[in-house]
């Protein structure tokens, strides 16, 4: 009798330590327009509640690897298969759209760099796609629309460093650019506003990868407009506008989303061995 009421207790600790469904159901309707593990593919719903069980994790077959196999790994990995193919069948860019203005592209992972050559000068801009994806909030469907319908598309805008370097000269100057949130997805009538603004500028050791911290750097929250507006002229008389920055977000949001399933790939991977 003693074994059997600690069993019972058990069995209710583990139910009371464990999320319930019904608080990861009401959580994923708000993230729909997301990238996520629990929603995508036709065989989500029906994988999401066997990842809640308590036996989940007794191990299955070795294949001889030396590493731990269980049945949630079996299923993990069939998932990522399909998640994989559905983010394939979505993918816009087989391969990475090009820039108009003679821009070189030289992409590291997830760090992109484009260099323009001008007279006399060199002009980088360096970007990273990682976290250059902004949060969007679902509201409500209204009038029993689907959530589906409503589900907007991921842009990677991503913060962007621009390097200015003459010839015969040890200073760079560098201006630190990025998209305002309210910015994306301008309408029409907004079309001659700025798609991405500067935020710092400094100068920098020429050749330098590491920056000093010492060096003045000047913000653009209280700076006078007018010498705003020249530096954003200064940026567009060197290529960086606002089709510059259009192109920009295309060509971040390709490189994200083939990161993204190149992580896929690799977790796939480590899961099943």
């Amino acid at each position: 009798m003693l074994s059997s009421l600690s069993r019972a207790l058990i069995a209710t600790a583990r139910v009371a330590t464990s999320r319930p469904v019904s608080m990861l159901s009401s959580l994923c309707p708000a993230r729909s327009f997301t990238r996520t593990l629990w929603m995508h593919g036709g065989q989500g719903s029906a994988l999401r509640p066997a990842f809640l069980y308590p036996y989940r994790g007794f191990p299955a077959v070795s294949c001889g690897c030396g590493g731990l196999h269980t049945e949630g790994d079996k299923a993990f990995a069939e998932f990522l298969s399909d998640e994989i193919k559905e983010e394939k069948k979505i993918q816009k860019h087989k391969s990475l759209p090009k820039m108009t203005g003679g821009w070189e592209l030289d992409v590291h992972g997830t760090e992109a760099k484009l260099i323009r050559k001008l007279s006399g000068e060199k002009v980088t801009v360096t970007f990273n796609t990682n976290n250059s994806i902004p949060p969007t909030f679902d509201e409500e469907s209204q009038e029993g629309q689907k959530a589906e319908e409503n589900e907007p598309e991921l842009v990677s805008t991503p913060n962007f460093v621009v390097e200015v370097t003459k010839q015969d000269t040890k200073e760079t100057l560098v201006l630190d650019c990025h998209f305002p949130e309210d910015e994306v997805g301008h309408g029409e009538e907004e079309e001659e506003s700025d798609l991405f603004t500067i935020r710092e500028v400094s100068f920098q050791p020429t050749g330098e990868t590491d920056w000093k911290e010492n060096s003045y750097t000047l913000s653009t929250d209280s700076l006078d407009w007018a010498l705003y507006d020249h530096l954003m002229d200064f940026l567009a008389d060197r290529g960086v506008d606002n089709t510059f920055a259009d192109e920009l977000v295309e060509l971040s949001t390709a490189l994200e989303h083939q990161e993204y399933i190149r992580f896929l790939e690799n977790l796939k991977s480590f899961v099943k061995c």
